[in-house]
């Protein structure tokens, strides 16, 4: 458990470094970064909504076909 804990807590201050440092060494402007940021923070949500939008279709349309009654059987 102790090593687990060891591993997250340095995968953790890894990333947190690898952040702060592309943050600083970045070749934009902080108002260019923040915009770029928010352009792609509007893209991800766009492509998540279409992706929510088209599987909640494909389930509607499970459920409508699961819905149909069965048909008859002469036995």
């Amino acid at each position: 458990m102790k090593k687990a804990i060891s591993f997250l807590t340095g995968t953790l201050m890894g990333g947190l470094v690898g952040v702060t440092l592309a943050l600083l060494l970045t070749p934009a402007s902080g108002a260019e970064l923040r915009e770029q940021l928010q352009t792609r923070r509007q893209n991800f949500q766009t492509d998540i909504k279409a992706a929510v939008a088209s599987r909640r279709a494909e389930l509607e349309a499970q459920l409508a076909e699961l819905r149909k009654p069965l048909p008859k059987t002469e036995i």
